[in-house]
């Protein structure tokens, strides 16, 4: 797919379409035949992947000057949306990465941006970034895991769980304390990228409720060596800041990927209420059914245009945590609310596993916790309300 950042607003309009017809293809061609049964033996899809790289999926964001394809946010986002509504843990393997990604690009010295962002790019090496501890997730100022100087470089000591791409990836971007003692703490915080080697390998793969597929693994470091130059920009203290603006990235991801569940169950149950008949008629036709299908279509729209204003203000270069944060919220609330209510109107088809609605049940909750609770997003929208009109 040819992309170039200085395209004309009607060249760019073309060039997403086509991306988004070729998504669509794949989708079709080598997602939905499989999805079901590799979701039901939560198998890593390789074969996926593969054709993922080929796409060249694992550039989406990533400049073109690296080998990417540049895409903008609001563009990612409507992919995140198609491949989730057909099976959303897909969207992990390469959202994971390109939050990494972000990160060295926005933050990384000219040497790191030159020597990881094209292998980032072409999928030759993915990864996926290493920030949750068995006790620090939402809050990540309360990690543990420390860099401590060694040499020309650092030895990391800690855990880290509930990381995607931990197995199958090939790096990881390891938050750790590089001086514990620093007031605020966010000071003493740094940004590592560490690969796969004989000493450091992932093993450990956690089962979850939903979400399979995609591999959440657990490590834990013991002196871990990593050199110097792989310190995010070169400069420690920087961590926490550099992750975040990632961050803002995965939760666009996050809040189209609550689009695309929403999107699932509305059709779905559009679908079955057509044909599902009780008392002589469609049960369509039954004033309970059209009210469900009504708040589910509201709150469907509501999300994706929440989604589409955090991706723009993203694109603009603006900060967009409150924008990102209400895109998360509205969106996996609306997720959690379709995938509960197509459960409900499909009745005992909606409980059973030869069907795709108990997928997204169990997907559904996911989006509620990952990238910041929702309690969290809370939080920052207040927050950020209130620094922008002070009284």
């Amino acid at each position: 797919m040819q992309t170039a950042e200085d395209l004309t607003p009607q060249e760019r309009e073309e060039q997403d379409r086509m991306v988004l017809d070729s998504v669509d293809r794949f989708l079709e061609r080598d997602v939905v035949p499989y999805a079901h049964d590799l979701e039901a033996g939560d198998v890593y899809p390789q074969e996926i992947v593969d054709k993922m790289v080929e796409l060249g999926l694992f550039g989406a964001t990533i400049s073109t000057r690296y080998g990417g394809l540049g895409l903008s946010a609001t563009t990612y986002a409507k992919i995140v949306e198609r491949v989730s509504e057909v099976w959303m843990s897909v969207s992990g393997i390469f959202n994971s990465h390109l939050i990494m990604a972000a990160a060295v690009e926005r933050s990384g010295t000219p040497e790191q941006k030159q020597h990881w962002l094209p292998r980032f790019a072409t999928g030759e090496l993915r990864g996926g970034v290493a920030l949750t501890e068995p006790d620090a997730g939402t809050d990540l100022q309360g990690i543990r895991t420390r860099a401590d100087r060694s040499g020309n470089g650092y030895a990391l000591t800690g855990a880290k769980s509930w990381i995607s791409n931990a197995v199958e990836g090939g790096v990881l971007a390891i938050l750790a304390k590089t001086d514990p003692e620093a007031m605020p703490r966010h000071r003493g915080m740094s940004l590592f990228l560490v690969e796969k080697s004989p000493e450091f390998q992932v093993e450990k793969r956690l089962e979850k409720l939903g979400y399979k597929g995609i591999d959440s693994g657990e490590f834990v470091m013991d002196g871990l060596f990593v050199p110097g130059e792989n310190l995010v920009g070169g400069v420690e203290g920087r961590g926490l800041q550099q992750i975040l603006s990632g961050l803002e990235l995965g939760r666009i991801n996050v809040a189209a990927r609550g689009v695309g569940i929403a999107r699932a169950c509305l059709m779905k149950s559009v679908a079955y209420s057509q044909v599902r008949r009780t008392f002589g008629k469609p049960i369509c036709e039954h004033q309970a059914i059209q009210i469900k299908l009504a708040d589910m279509a509201t709150q469907l729209e509501s999300a994706r245009l929440l989604t589409e204003q955090a991706a723009h203000a993203y694109d603009r270069g603006e900060r967009c945590d409150m924008e990102a944060g209400m895109a998360k919220l509205a969106a996996s609330e609306a997720a959690l609310h379709n995938s509960l209510e197509a459960m409900r109107l499909h009745g005992a088809y909606g409980y059973s596993k030869e069907f795709d609605i108990e997928r997204y049940y169990r997907d559904a909750p996911l989006l509620a916790i990952g990238e910041g609770t929702n309690e969290l997003q809370r939080l920052i929208i207040a927050r950020q309300l209130i620094a922008r009109y002070p009284a």
